[in-house]
């Protein structure tokens, strides 16, 4: 189980390195964040701390996107298939952990 959330965490960074000059173009991603897409419907953006990326909290999520999209993820970035409710909550934990 740990070797394939790892895969995941590593595909992850793979589209993050992708979108990096188009996140650095950005003026609403500070550095050392991320933009990422949630919703299952409708899409919202969220800038989280790339370190979420190494907590298993987070690597649920993006299991969850994998599975929904592979890693040719539709909006060009990072887009997690979960409701915002759902992300909200685990990154407030996230946050509360540091």
């Amino acid at each position: 189980m740990g070797l394939r959330i790892q895969s995941v965490i590593l595909n992850a960074k793979k589209i993050l390195k992708k979108q990096h000059v188009h996140c650095t173009n950005q003026p609403d991603v500070p550095k050392g964040h991320i933009p990422v897409y949630v919703g299952l419907i409708e899409r919202k953006k969220f800038v989280v701390p790339i370190s979420y990326l190494n907590h298993h909290l987070f690597g649920d999520l993006l299991k969850r996107a994998e599975e929904e999209f592979g890693f040719d993820q539709p909006t060009g970035g990072l887009t997690i298939p979960c409701k915002e409710g759902t992300f909200i909550e685990v990154t407030s934990r996230l946050h509360n952990t540091k």
